[in-house]
This record gives structure tokens, C-alpha cells and sequence, in this order.
């Protein structure tokens, strides 16, 4: 009996040690139905990972006090590739390198889908002089989808593109990113339409390769009043065309298609010449 017992007393202990290495394995159903819906969101590495990113952006200002008053620019990029999806368990800016074959599952384009472009024209106009000296008023970015968020001027743009998504990403599903120690919110969503936004004594400028008016930027630029406000109306998309109601005046800046980034050098350097920034 006493052999017996000991027998049977081993099978139990085995029993147990099965049971509690089944315990670190297994996941219970409450806990993993929870994990699934925190994933649908994003996930806290991602979220982590995107916060990391935004220390990146606290910094001194560039804006110049003591020109806050005077006549200035206020910048738009329209149609700017800036969407997100689910691809596997987290969700992610798609681009057409990284997410091709995802976007031709769905019927979609890839070569629509650059946001690179809208980072290289956020990069030219808070790189410009005319941000350093004080000059730049706003900066508007819409998407392809509508949705509008404002940039403040002093932000610092991350110069990666992989960290430029990480922010987007965090933008886009928070509808806003503060800065640092501060309740200053950097980039945040705002409502649409942007014209509410604009100064109102300002001219609005767009600019398209098809417009058949083609002009010297520097002539033109020159040729507006001294106290007026100016917005420039850029397209961030690789094909296509910016067509909205609220330009007064299409302009074709160049014989060849440029690149956005290019045209807001260009547009730039023009004002930089007229207000004699160096």
C-alpha cells in the first residue's frame, strides 16, 4: 500500500507540473479577445515606438518675435498621399514600397500612394528662410481623403521617412501630437474647410504644370503689394492635378513638371529675394 501510494502521489506532482507549464502557454480567452481589440487600435509597441519619435520634435522656435506682424506666407499641400491600414496585426502608412502587393490585392495603385512627397515639401518650406526669418504664417496639409491638420511652423520635421510615418501614424489615429513637457500641440487635425483659416487679406496662388499661365515667379511675386498676405496652393500626389474652388489664381512656374519640393524652393527663394532675407 505504502508503494502504491507513493505511485500514485509522483503521477499527481507530474500532473501538476503539466499543468503549470500549460499555464505560461495558454492565454485565456477573456485576455486574448482583449489583446485582439488593443492590436485593432495599435499596438503599445507601436504607440511606444511612435512617442520616441515625437521627442524628436520638441525644440527651440525659429519664429523671430519681432516680425510676427508683418505680411508673411501661408502654405498648402493638397491630395497628400497620408492613409493608413491594417496589414497584418498593426496598422501602418502605406506607401508604395513597402505595401505594393498589399495595394494591388485591394484593386489599388501603388504609384498613387507616395507619402514621401508630402514629406519632402513639409522638409522645403520648414527648412526655407523664409520659416527661419518669421515669415511663415501656416502651414495646411489635406489628404487624399479630406482629412486637414495644421503644422506648426517651429516643428521639426523628423528628416526619416520611416520616422516622418511613425509621426503620421500617431497624427492621424490621435488626432494630434503635443510637444514634450508642454501642452503645445505641434501638429493637430483640424476642421475643414482650410479657408477659414486664412488671413483675409491674402491672395490665394495655386500652381499646375497644365496652366496655361506661365510666368517668372520672381516677376510675379514682386509685382504683389508689399502688405499683403500670400498662400500658395501646392499638390503633393505623383499624377493629377490640384483643381479647388477657393485659388484665385493657377500658375505654371516652369516649361517641364516639377517636382513639389522643387516648386516650393522655387516659390521660396522668390519671396526670400522680395523681402531680401538672406
Amino acid at each position: 500500500m505504502v508503494r502504491a501510494y507513493k505511485v500514485k502521489g509522483e503521477k499527481r506532482k507530474k500532473k501538476g507540473e503539466n499543468y503549470d507549464k500549460e499555464e505560461e502557454i495558454e492565454v485565456p480567452l477573456e485576455e486574448e479577445e482583449s489583446t485582439k481589440r488593443v492590436k485593432t487600435e495599435h499596438s503599445e509597441a507601436d504607440t511606444e515606438a511612435a512617442e520616441r519619435v515625437v521627442d524628436l520634435l520638441s525644440g527651440i522656435p525659429v519664429v523671430a518675435t519681432d516680425q510676427t506682424n508683418k505680411p508673411g506666407v501661408v502654405f498648402i499641400i493638397e491630395r497628400a498621399s497620408l492613409e493608413i491600414a491594417k496589414i497584418g496585426k498593426t496598422y501602418q502608412l502605406l506607401n508604395s514600397d513597402e505595401h505594393s502587393n498589399f495595394l494591388k490585392k485591394n484593386g489599388r495603385n501603388p504609384s498613387d500612394y507616395r507619402p514621401d512627397i508630402a514629406h519632402q515639401a513639409m522638409l522645403s518650406i520648414l527648412d526655407s528662410r523664409v520659416n527661419k526669418a518669421g515669415r511663415l504664417k501656416a502651414l495646411y496639409v489635406r489628404t487624399e481623403k479630406g482629412v486637414l491638420f495644421e503644422v506648426k511652423p517651429h516643428v521639426r520635421i523628423p528628416r526619416t521617412f520611416k520616422r516622418f510615418s511613425g509621426i503620421m501614424l500617431q497624427l492621424l489615429q490621435k488626432l494630434s501630437i503635443t510637444a514634450v513637457g508642454k501642452r503645445e500641440k505641434l501638429l493637430r487635425v483640424i476642421k475643414n474647410p482650410v479657408t477659414q483659416y486664412l488671413p483675409i487679406d491674402c491672395r490665394k496662388i495655386g500652381f499646375s504644370h497644365s496652366s496655361e499661365k506661365l510666368v517668372d515667379i520672381q516677376d510675379y511675386v514682386n509685382g504683389v503689394n508689399n502688405d499683403m498676405n500670400l498662400v500658395f496652393v501646392v499638390g503633393a500626389m505623383a499624377h493629377g492635378k490640384i483643381d479647388k474652388d477657393y485659388v484665385e489664381d493657377y500658375l505654371s512656374i516652369s516649361d517641364y513638371p516639377l517636382s513639389a519640393a522643387y516648386c516650393i524652393s522655387m516659390i521660396t527663394n522668390a519671396m526670400e529675394r522680395k523681402w531680401k532675407i538672406l
